[in-house]
């Protein structure tokens, strides 16, 4: 049914095209960007940029209400020690006592990561802080603590307690509006007014996965009527990993078959003119209709098996350097090049476009930031362990 963007002689997609690249290429219009709103951006540059531990929450069952453990034995992350961890456990213990959602918790975690590496640190400018039990030693400005809290916050005792810079943090967090919907370095920025909001963004996969290791695949779960439900997040519904199903229906034909071994998505049958929507917030990289096997650029209109292509189709760039692409759309995308979506935002609608023999959304997941064949990993599995299944509750 497909011929993929890079493989219908498209010489500009073939090539692995690096971050660094990327970023350079939209740096003008990413400066435009980040004025505008400019918590809600972020630049290709703070994606991708940390090492992967190698570890994976593959296989794990997601339990709702599993209670974290804040004394027992610590998952293994290369990223943080088990006092790190600890620290974790913490802050995710109390938002669930807050009875605050999962996607919180990501957040939470993810802010902590980018402010202390999760550590209690002390400052040498607040001398109190140093008798104090700390990780660490800072030196910005007067900010102590998991969450580098400033003296607005609370004593310095207070700030050097984990439990209550966590509850602060959470008790601000839920009073930015739509915050379980908002992209992670929005509602960040707005609860710590840092000199760097779009540098959160970056740890919210391995936050995610810490979540999940620590809670019983908790990042998996979705808010539904007011409880949390695994495995279920499509269409408005955001999964505390920050991840949605881009279109209703099960995939169907494979990644990477006998029969298609160069299939490197799936395909997800859908009526023309159903509503796509991006699977996490990112930056759009590509935007346009693909040209076919002759190099026409003819996707307003139906196309047919053997055409080639990916009709109007979408890239986008996520953190942890994770790409997606949407192909066949049926008319123009929806998005533009550089701009930044939120998970769940609509980027287009189905069709049958380019190399295609009925209406249908190809869907592609690609990791470390490689568009090619090469980046390619089959979406199935990806999706499953980020809460948001293909085919999942519509």
């Amino acid at each position: 049914m497909t011929d993929l963007p890079g493989e219908t002689g498209s010489p500009p997609l073939r090539r692995k095209l690096r971050l660094g690249v990327l970023a350079g290429a939209l740096t003008a219009v990413l400066s435009l960007l980040c004025c505008v709103g400019g918590a809600a951006a972020f630049f290709l540059t703070e994606l991708g940029g940390e090492e992967k531990d190698g570890t994976s929450n593959a296989g794990l069952a997601c339990t709702v209400g599993q209670q974290v453990s804040i004394t027992g034995a610590m998952p293994r992350f290369a990223e943080y020690g088990e006092g790190q961890l600890r620290n974790a456990a913490v802050i995710i213990k109390v938002g669930q006592d807050m009875k605050v959602p999962a996607r919180g918790w990501v957040i939470a975690l993810a802010t902590a990561m980018q402010e202390s590496a999760l550590r209690n640190l002390a400052n040498t400018t607040v001398r109190a802080s140093l008798s104090l039990p700390h990780e660490g030693v800072g030196s910005d400005h007067d900010s102590l603590g998991l969450f580098q809290q400033r003296p607005g916050w609370g004593s310095v005792q207070e700030r050097m307690t984990p439990s209550y810079t966590a509850r602060k943090f959470y008790e601000k967090m839920i009073k930015v509006p739509n915050w379980e919907h908002r992209p992670l370095t929005v509602v960040a920025q707005r609860v710590q007014v840092s000199a760097f909001p779009d540098a959160y963004g970056k740890h919210e996969e391995l936050a995610s996965r810490i979540v999940d290791a620590l809670a019983g695949g908790a990042a998996r779960t979705v808010q539904i009527a007011g409880k949390a439900v695994c495995d279920a997040a499509a269409g408005a519904r955001i999964a505390a990993s920050g991840w949605t199903a881009p279109i209703p229906g099960r995939a169907g034909s494979g990644f990477r078959t006998a029969e298609r071994p160069k299939h490197n998505g799936v395909d997800i049958a859908a009526e023309k003119r159903t509503e796509i929507h991006a699977a996490a917030t990112g930056r759009v990289l590509v935007a346009r209709c693909d040209p076919d096997h002759s190099g026409r650029r003819d996707c307003d209109r139906d196309g047919w098996p053997g055409k080639g292509g990916c009709g109007w189709f979408v890239d986008i760039l996520h953190a942890g350097g994770y790409i997606t692409r949407y192909c066949h759309m049926i008319e123009r995308p929806h998005v533009v090049p550089g701009q930044l979506v939120a998970a769940g935002d609509v980027i287009g609608l189905s069709g049958t476009s380019g190399n295609s023999s009925g209406p249908h959304l190809h869907f592609e997941v690609h990791v470390d930031g490689d568009r090619s064949s090469r980046g390619a990993i089959n979406p199935v599995p990806f999706m499953r362990e980020h809460g948001a299944p293909l085919g999942g509750t519509p």
